[in-house]
């Protein structure tokens, strides 16, 4: 069954007859009785009567116009989703971001999206680790990643922000330099460290430029870590934005030898993107992510 078919049989009974159907849809009348010779053949019913008063339906041929109709008036709304997709009017961004980007900077660049353009629906899908972005990517799950770099090859990225790893003591430790160092932090054994990828960078970082410290890396939500440095109990190293919102009697010092990581957009190459995400990808690019950090530090 064609769509043309479709259209002949909802001309025909809306004209009454094939040559004022045939002008409607712009063609010759023997395509318009083909189209309808060829659906009751497929159908094994006779849809319309011919006459010398024009083509009449017949009984069958009622009840499937209504099919017809309900067929056409679906694909219009499949037209008219896709059109809306195209353009600006509608549509619908997924952003995958790993948790502390989702909760602290990208729901204030949403909403000043949402202000320019409050037809186009964006969702935050959160992921527990920026791997598992990258992934959603790949399965198509989402259309925009926020993620760590480096990543694989198949993506094309863009820096948008830098988040220090800092060292969080307890509220009563005695600092005696302005600066803090590894002897400070090795204090509280064992150092508590993130287990998601972050954590792997940052093992490396230490192994590299620090003295040995024995540490752990085996609670998984970020908060219960600051309210174990909070109560006294261990002191710990974690990217800045991850830790907040940092008790206030919590220490927080930056590194003896300084280490970031590099906060991205990701997108997969080579695919074409619709215009609704296109535009919240160029929103990215320009949005100050540094002054909200720095609010919500």
């Amino acid at each position: 069954m064609k769509l043309s078919q479709l259209r002949a049989i909802v001309a025909v009974a809306d004209r009454g007859n094939f040559s004022e159907a045939a002008l409607e849809l712009q063609l010759s009348q023997p395509a318009i009785s083909h189209a309808i010779a060829t659906l009751e053949e497929e159908l094994g019913v006779p849809l319309f009567a011919r006459g010398r008063h024009g083509a009449v339906l017949t009984p069958a041929g009622e009840r499937i116009l209504y099919h017809a109709r309900q067929a056409m008036q679906h694909i219009e709304m499949m037209q008219h989703e896709a059109n809306l997709h195209k353009g600006l009017h509608g549509g619908h961004v997924r952003i995958a971001a790993f948790r502390s980007v989702a909760t602290h900077l990208l729901p204030k660049a949403i909403a000043q999206f949402h202000d320019q353009f409050p037809e186009i629906a964006v969702t935050i899908i959160e992921c527990s680790a920026f791997t598992h972005v990258e992934q959603c990517l790949r399965d198509g799950r989402a259309d925009i990643g926020i993620t760590c770099l480096p990543t694989g090859e198949e993506f094309e990225t863009w820096e948008i922000f830098r988040d220090e790893y800092v060292a969080l003591l307890p509220p009563h430790t005695k600092i005696s330099s302005p600066k803090i160092t590894w002897e400070d932090i090795a204090a509280y054994p064992p150092v508590l460290l993130p287990c998601t990828p972050c954590g792997r960078i940052l093992h490396s970082h230490l192994k590299t430029l620090a003295i040995p410290i024995n540490t752990a890396s085996d609670i998984q939500e970020d908060s219960t870590v600051v309210s174990m440095v909070n109560q006294g109990l261990r002191a710990a190293i974690m990217p800045r934005l991850a830790a907040v919102p940092i008790p206030p009697k919590v220490q927080v010092y930056s590194l003896p030898a300084p280490l970031e990581r590099v906060i991205a957009t990701a997108i997969l190459s080579n695919v074409l993107q619709v215009p609704a995400v296109f535009t919240f990808l160029e929103m990215l690019r320009k949005f100050d992510f540094y002054s909200l950090a720095k609010f919500a530090y």
